[in-house]
């Protein structure tokens, strides 16, 4: 199943996980140019393992390396993003996307009083549930069988669930307070939702002749500003950013599609082939020309 993100940066899920709200997702990271996926949010739990290769798994400004063996848990509505570091084959990287509604109706006792508490910690962006870990086997045996049963969908495959996540929960919420990190800053705060509104702008308009001015706008911020922020989250600039969204919007393109590279050049908002071309190079490390004619 491929990641599919709104012009918000959220993520989208199917629409008939409602009743059992989660979302197994496994091979993702082989539909993405660079095995890297984008900077994005949901208002949903999120716990992913490294099984064949570490992992960059990027939370806001942190860069958290998962060894293979580890999971992590991602806090509602936090900035994210994954890389591999290694290997020439993908990653599987199996990990589940849930609502609380898994575990307990939202209004309910057991939900205000051990859920809500972990999703509204400011302190606690994430989790990380080290495979070397004696203590925690337990919850590597849990999440693994959850993968299993989101694969397979066997009989009772929803109370299992809803039974694993619930001692997952009951074992964060009674070590909250060491698994919490330092609370994050109102400036933090306030650059993450900054950048989730420019790279906003940027999903929703890359089509289009799209400027520094532009981008830097759509957060109510200076081009410097502007600038600051992506360093920070991404390591380049937001020009440098609206151009690597619109190769892999181009990669795509030219693996699942027919269209000529003059289309596909206007389709990502490249003002030229030629341009288009020098860019896919310089990040792919060949021709898009090439590349087509080496995927098929």
């Amino acid at each position: 199943m491929a990641i599919k993100l709104d012009h918000q940066l959220r993520e989208q899920l199917p629409q008939n996980n409602t009743e059992f709200p989660i979302t197994f997702f496994h091979d993702e990271l082989a539909t993405l140019p660079n095995h890297a996926g984008p900077l994005h949010w949901h208002p949903e739990f999120e716990i992913a393992t490294a099984t064949l290769y570490a992992l960059d798994f990027q939370v806001g400004q942190e860069h958290i390396f998962l060894d293979v063996g580890d999971s992590i848990f991602v806090n509602r509505n936090i900035l994210h993003g994954i890389k591999q570091l290694h290997g020439d084959m993908h990653e599987p990287m199996p990990n589940i996307v849930f609502s609380s509604g898994v575990i307990a109706s939202e209004i309910s006792a057991v939900n205000q009083k051990y859920i809500q508490p972990i999703a509204a910690c400011d302190s606690l962006p994430y989790i990380v549930f080290k495979g070397e870990n004696e203590k925690q086997r337990k919850i590597h045996h849990l999440i693994k069988e959850m993968y299993q049963e989101m694969h397979q969908k066997g009989e009772c495959y929803e109370m299992i669930i809803q039974h694993n996540l619930i001692h997952i929960f009951e074992y964060i919420f009674r070590n909250i307070e060491a698994f919490s990190k330092s609370r994050t800053s109102r400036i933090q705060i306030i650059a993450q939702v900054r950048i989730q509104k420019m790279l906003s702008y940027i999903y929703e308009h890359y089509t289009e002749t799209v400027t520094l001015e532009d981008i830097a706008r759509a957060a109510n911020i200076s081009r410097s500003e502007a600038g600051r922020c992506f360093n920070i989250y991404m390591g380049y600039s937001p020009i440098e950013a609206l151009i690597q969204y619109r190769l892999q919007i181009a990669h795509k393109l030219l693996n699942e599609t027919n269209l000529t590279l003059q289309e596909i050049s206007v389709e990502c908002g490249f003002n030229s082939v030629n341009y288009f071309s020098r860019q896919f190079r310089k990040t792919y490390g060949c021709s898009p020309r090439n590349y087509r004619a080496l995927g098929k």
